[in-house]
Formats: structure tokens, sequence, C-alpha cells
């Protein structure tokens, strides 16, 4: 068995325990991996589009960008990286990882090109791959909450805030 085929099996080994225990729907997942896609293919082609110029700076940040799409496209499509032995390895990683952490990597990872250049091609080229951090920042707060429990709530901290108002009200009298 080669090490390509153990790493793939270990991927595969148990992806049902550790995405069910993060309450993201299988839409809202689809979602924030087709947004990681289409965010490392807006990152690559600004990236390859900001290195053709002469500032030192907008070179730095274009090759910056095309890493952040190879980063994207290795976390969430590692199908589009088949060239590359340990892409299923990190994958099976990227998956474990709390939703909070994949939010702060990749809106981390897609401001950085934007605060060392400046220019609408980083800040649109960023774009989608810092709202794929966001998409996975927002599935970290959970699931709303019904309307009968926020209702339960709501008449708990009235009742308290009555009982608050009527011991002060005795204790002045």
């Amino acid at each position: 068995m080669s090490s390509q085929d153990e790493q793939f099996q270990a991927a595969a080994s148990d992806p049902a325990a550790s995405s069910a225990d993060d309450g993201m729907t299988w839409w809202y997942r689809w979602l924030c991996r087709i947004a990681g896609v289409i965010g490392g293919m807006s990152c690559a082609f600004a990236g390859l589009w900001n290195c053709v110029t002469i500032n030192p700076l907008n070179i730095a940040a274009g090759v910056w960008m095309m890493l952040n799409a190879f980063v994207l496209f290795l976390c969430e499509a590692p199908f589009c990286c088949q060239f590359i032995e340990f892409a299923n390895a990190v994958s099976a990683r990227a998956d474990k990882l709390r939703p909070w952490q994949k939010a702060a990597f990749y809106c981390g990872m897609a401001a950085f090109p934007v605060m060392l250049s400046l220019t609408l091609t980083t800040l649109f080229g960023n774009a989608i791959a810092f709202a794929t951090g966001v998409l996975y920042g927002l599935s970290a707060l959970g699931k709303k909450g019904d309307a009968i429990s926020y209702a339960r709530i709501h008449q708990q901290q009235k009742q308290m805030d009555e009982e608050k108002l009527t011991g002060a009200l005795e204790g002045q009298a």
C-alpha cells in the first residue's frame, strides 16, 4: 500500500464524526466549499494580474494571493490538486478544524495582501476568499433559536426585572 493510499484512508476514515459536531447543515457546508473554490479562482486570477507590474509590493501581494488560492484549493477542493500527494491529508485536517478556526485563517489570509498593497485588484481578488471566512464565521455562531424559546427567555427576564423593581420599591418604603 502506498503512502498516498494510507493518507486517503486516514482522510476518509471518519469524516462524519468530525463534521457532525460542528452544527453545519449539508447545504451550508457545500455553500462554504463552493465559495472557497470561487474565492480561490478569484485570488489566482487577480494575483496573476497583480504580478504584471514593476511595483514590488504589488508583486508580493500577487504572489501571496496565488498562495491563498493554492491553500483554498488544497483545503476546500483537494480533487483540484490530484498531483500533490498530501492533498487529501491536508483536506482531512482542514475538515477537522472548527468553523471559527477556518474563519480566522481564511479572513487573515485574505486581509494580508490588501494590507500589503491596497489596490482594486487586491480588494476584489480577495473579497470572495474573505467572504468564505465570513461564511465559516457565521456558522461558528450556531443555529438561530426558535421563537418559543426566545419568548420564554424574555418572559423570565421580565419577571426577574419586575421582582427586582418591587424589591427596590419595598426597600424604599
